[in-house]
């Protein structure tokens, strides 16, 4: 007898669209916020072909609203003619009003940074996960990396013996 498989396993495999790998390495994460994006048509199916890269983008705060900078989609060569696509312009964040305020304090007054660390779906809707974060050092940034190698050894050698 066959089993049925269920519908949610489908659509959480695939639900990631890009991931800022280098903002862990980069940056101390404090605090994550899911934010809903404000997007045009044409950037929602550049989306789901998977076509935005998170690697140089950054959030702004202007006039009390969220917004994400350098974020590259490339549109597809099917886009409409009417439209005229720009690959890097600012998209609004929609974040609740108590949120917002929290960021601004954090990056005005104590010096944090917003990056972006992923984008994915949602019940259909594409959301970006915002980090709160404050810059590594050199030396920040060399002890990381020992211990993740440290972790892999040992995982390593955990599995051997």
């Amino acid at each position: 007898m066959a089993e049925k498989k269920s519908k949610k396993n489908k659509t959480q495999q695939n639900n990631t669209i890009a991931v800022n790998r280098q903002a862990t390495h980069e940056y101390f994460i404090e605090e994550r916020f899911e934010a809903g994006l404000v997007l045009e048509g044409w950037e929602v199916k550049s989306l789901r072909s998977g076509r935005v890269q998170l690697k140089e983008s950054y959030v702004v705060i202007r006039r009390g609203e969220a917004f994400l900078s350098g974020a590259h989609i490339s549109p597809l060569l099917s886009a409409s003619t009417h439209v005229n696509p720009d690959a890097v312009r600012s998209k609004k964040l929609l974040l609740n009003r108590h949120e917002l305020n929290k960021l601004i304090g954090a990056v005005e007054r104590k010096g944090y940074t917003l990056i972006p660390l992923s984008m994915y779906w949602k019940n259909g809707r594409a959301k970006l996960e915002v980090g709160l974060a404050k810059g590594k050092q050199l030396h920040d940034k060399r002890a990381s990396s020992k211990d993740r190698d440290w972790q892999r050894e040992k995982a390593r050698i955990m599995k051997k013996g």
